[in-house]
């Protein structure tokens, strides 16, 4: 995936916004035209986590907490992922200790350290394949405007100081479709970060807020300089989280999301942060994709990997849990004897 471009930004150059507005309205329109298809009732309550936009919201920290939460109650939820970045169509069942990042993607490789995650293009397969495995629900990674299956609970992740951008659909605009048309599918906004709620959600749909917080042995970074990298579709996030932990950043180096990163390019990164001795800093998102090469090894093993976690309000997980033992209710309903 591409960096995002500057002028998707709220304060963004106005002129490519105009120019490419009608092939974003006809993308919005196909969009919104796909989301009316019926999608199939799986037997065991299914989760959505999702955006509206494009690009990094915060989805993939949301489904862990959710995982994790569930796992807490007794469930077996298994995670389903397109697989973004991998050469896999699946359904397979991810396995680190064999797949990589190039097999599955970078982001089920996260997923599978905490609940059993199934990568599949074809959602409706994916789920099969974990219920045949044993799962007694399912939670759907990046699965908003995808509607091959019907979802119990469709939550949509917002990234607080990015918003919704420019307000534009694809390609003018990070939007997948309009926020009005999209939001009557969803039951609840998780707003990620400090910023304003966005004028353009719907008044009462439930909006409850969360923080992502360094995760793991990041202390140990505090007093020294860092070179942070990372292959995310706003980098600035990463820099914030590090920031806003007390670290500090001497030198950032930004790579397009789900970046491929070459042995040159980790080369160049070790002998900068050399010359200047500082230390390597980067993701999860992007440790997971050091593989194979030597010299990306070499420069997994100088890095030091920040992991965040999700903090929600308290609010957030009783109302999630609420809406939770509804679905399985209905889902008991369904499946019980005529």
């Amino acid at each position: 995936m591409m960096r995002q471009p500057a002028f998707w930004s709220r304060d963004g150059n106005r002129l490519w916004r105009a120019v490419l507005a009608p092939f974003g309205w006809i993308y919005g329109a196909l969009t919104l035209r796909r989301l009316r298809r019926p999608g199939w009732r799986a037997p065991v309550p299914v989760v959505s986590i999702g955006n509206f936009t494009v690009g990094g919201g915060g989805k993939t920290p949301t489904t862990l907490a959710l995982a994790a939460a569930l796992k807490t109650r007794g469930e077996r939820p298994f995670l389903l992922s397109r697989g973004y970045g991998g050469q896999l169509a699946g359904p397979i069942l991810v396995e680190p200790g064999l797949h990589q990042a190039r097999d599955v993607g970078d982001e089920p490789l996260l997923l599978a350290a905490i609940a059993p995650t199934v990568v599949a293009r074809d959602r409706r397969q994916g789920a099969e394949a974990a219920l045949a495995a044993g799962a007694t629900c399912l939670l759907l990674d990046d699965a908003l405007q995808n509607p091959a299956l019907m979802k119990d609970i469709s939550l949509a992740v917002i990234d607080a100081a990015f918003g919704f951008g420019n307000g534009a659909c694809l390609p003018a605009g990070p939007l997948r479709a309009p926020v009005r048309a999209m939001a009557v599918s969803v039951h609840a906004v998780l707003l990620v970060g400090d910023g304003p709620i966005p004028d353009e959600l719907p008044p009462g749909l439930p909006l409850f807020r969360a923080q992502l917080v360094p995760a793991g042995e990041w202390t140990a970074l505090i007093g020294r300089k860092v070179l942070a990298y990372c292959g995310l579709a706003r980098p600035g996030k990463f820099l914030a989280t590090l920031e806003s932990a007390g670290i500090t950043v001497a030198e950032m180096a930004e790579f397009p999301d789900h970046h491929a990163f070459t042995p040159a390019e980790a080369d160049a990164l070790l002998r900068r942060a050399e010359a200047g001795g500082l230390v390597l800093v980067t993701t999860e998102k992007d440790a997971a994709r050091l593989t194979g090469d030597p010299a990306l090894r070499a420069l997994a093993a100088a890095s030091q990997v920040v992991t965040v976690r999700l903090e929600p309000e308290p609010a957030f997980l009783d109302w999630f849990y609420r809406a939770f033992d509804s679905a399985r209710s209905r889902a008991s309903t369904a499946s019980g004897p005529a």
